[in-house]
């Protein structure tokens, strides 16, 4: 049920059709219905005038009660109780900060995997689910890799071993579908499409109704041949220099080759998480600073500009380059290398980051601090969340985002953790935000680690039962309410110990006030948009979209 905030809506007495037809119709009463038209027009000459915009607010809600973004009647939102504590928020729309490019999360083999193993209405739903505008949670950002990644089926490259001229290159690994054989986590379940794959999922979610996202692509390493220092294949160790032209080709080919698959690459990242030189258990490549720098300065910029996909009179208008792709908490250190070389920064778009290590981000305060050192020293370059997940608990996959977890560092509560992470990131300047793997199974696989995580969506490969966790419907409350190029508004209340609120407007002029409670008792908001006030009632322990909407028709 929708809440109206009211306004009146007052005549144009400079309009001539406000009285012209009567003039013409009803010639015998010219004179009668002018004079009434003029006192009415002083009437309302004299009354105050109300330039309150006018909204329709629709209050979304999930909450560790069971609200799955729960559209709230009047009365579930009203406040009762003058016990509950009150909470004001000013919206101030003349204030605008970034802009947003969208939320989602990746397109992975695995994921691809997954729906290969389910019939095909099942995996139409999921897809919808995921991408569909007004019946799902729109994702209109997301990421992809380049060779296999933490959650591809085996290892993989496009290109035979030694293949220095790059003419054995194809990515037909990508679209070949699944044997069944790939490894002892997928091996003896039943595929209901084989031929299914990664670019097939791609292209299938890109021909959801309203569907419009936008992908970033992410190396996690270069074929072994070209790496020195490995611990296991394509792990750990680094790019040889002397392939550094070679790795460049490779890349650009891979983004022509998904080009003539009819998927255009919206942004790129050189290397996934390049400080993984020594300690990863998965796919990875280190790139110290300085590496990262050269490669970007002296190979791969120059390349994707030769092939057309990098346009350096605008930014914009091409393939975006995205630096170091790692924990947020040593970023700065990480990019200054880049942004202070004036030729290899004319290639950076921006820069991506990953929120890891979970446990540590609160104690941190969600490093608040490096975020708004990078938009302070670097305001020209963008800033997207590209990477976050959490380990799965297999045995409780939805309450474990309400309740300690734990990550190799420490303890933290998922739920609170993403909810407040997010918020903090776009109140400090990010753009966008990408969770990892949009769709795993209800163990968290498939991949060749035992590296088990949550998603968005996990999938029973065997009963095909589908499991929505808390975190689709909290990537919702963004995804679906906060829209490409909309930008952050200023937002002003009293500090309160466990609310955390943000909010954007969209080039609709629609409104989006996301806040999160994370204390134990509901709270009475209280929102101030112009000269209206919006009450209501945010549960504890949930997060709530405020989402307000012109009514320009209302009399």
């Amino acid at each position: 049920m929708s809440t109206f905030l009211t306004k009146l809506k007052e005549p144009n007495p400079n309009k001539k059709e406000n009285f012209q037809p009567h003039i013409k119709t009803f010639s015998s009463f010219k004179i009668r219905w002018y004079y009434i038209l003029v006192l009415a027009i002083i009437g309302h000459s004299c009354a105050p005038k109300n330039d309150t915009q006018n909204y329709v607010a629709d209050i979304y809600q999930t909450s560790q009660a069971g609200d799955n973004l729960k559209l709230l009647s009047s009365d579930e939102a009203k406040t009762t109780p003058a016990e509950l504590k009150k909470v004001t928020l000013e919206i101030h729309t003349d204030k605008t900060f970034q802009k947003y490019y969208g939320f989602g999360a990746s397109f992975t083999e695995s994921s691809a995997w997954n729906l290969a193993t389910a019939p095909v209405e099942t995996r139409k739903a999921v897809l919808n689910k995921l991408f569909s505008p007004t019946e799902g949670a729109g994702f209109t950002l997301t990421r992809t890799h380049i060779n296999s990644s933490d959650y591809s089926n085996n290892h993989y490259t496009y290109i035979e071993e030694g293949d220095e001229d790059l003419s054995t290159f194809s990515i037909h690994e990508d679209m070949k579908g699944f044997s069944g054989d790939e490894n002892d986590q997928v091996r003896g379940i039943e595929l209901v499409e084989p031929s299914y794959d990664l670019i097939p999922m791609i292209l299938e979610a890109s021909k959801i109704p309203g569907a419009d996202f936008n992908i970033i692509a992410s190396p996690w390493s270069p074929p072994s041949w070209m790496k020195t220092g490995e611990t296991a294949e394509m792990t750990n160790g680094s790019l040889k220099p002397e392939y550094y032209g070679l790795w460049a080709k490779y890349i650009s080919k891979y983004v022509t080759a998904y080009k003539e698959q009819g998927i255009t690459l919206w942004g790129l990242t050189p290397q996934n998480e390049p400080l993984h030189a020594h300690d990863a258990q998965w796919d990875s490549n280190g790139f110290t600073p300085e590496q990262g720098r050269d490669f970007l300065r002296d190979h791969l910029g120059p390349q994707l500009v030769e092939d057309g996909h990098l346009n350096l009179d605008d930014l914009e208008s091409g393939l975006r380059v995205l630096i170091y792709d790692h924990n947020k908490s040593t970023m700065n250190d990480y990019v200054s290398k880049t942004y202070e070389d004036p030729e290899a920064s004319k290639y950076a778009w921006g820069t991506a980051f990953h929120w890891y290590t979970n446990s540590e981000l609160k104690a941190n305060n969600w490093y608040a601090k490096e975020l708004a050192e990078l938009e302070k020293n670097w305001p020209n370059k963008a800033m997207i969340h590209t990477e976050s997940s959490i380990d799965i608990d297999a045995n409780d996959p939805i309450g474990q985002y309400w309740r300690a977890s734990t990550d190799y560092a420490g303890t933290f509560v998922p739920f609170e953790t993403y909810a407040t992470d997010m918020i903090t990131d776009l109140n400090h300047g990010t753009q966008g935000y990408i969770e990892w793997c949009s769709i795993l199974s209800h163990k968290g696989q498939p991949n060749p680690y035992d590296n088990f995580n949550s998603a968005p969506v996990l999938i029973n490969p065997v009963t095909d039962e589908v499991i929505y966790t808390p975190l689709y419907y909290l990537l919702s409350h963004f995804s679906k309410f906060i829209r490409p190029d909309a930008h952050r508004i200023a937002i002003k209340g009293s500090e309160v110990t466990g609310l955390i609120y943000t909010a954007a407007k969209n080039t609709d002029g629609s409104i989006a006030v996301v806040v999160y409670n994370n204390n134990d008792e509901a709270h009475e908001l209280s929102i101030s948009l112009d000269t209206g006030t919006y009450t209501t009632q945010i549960a504890p322990k949930a997060i709530q979209t405020i989402h307000l909407k012109e009514k320009k028709d209302l009399l």
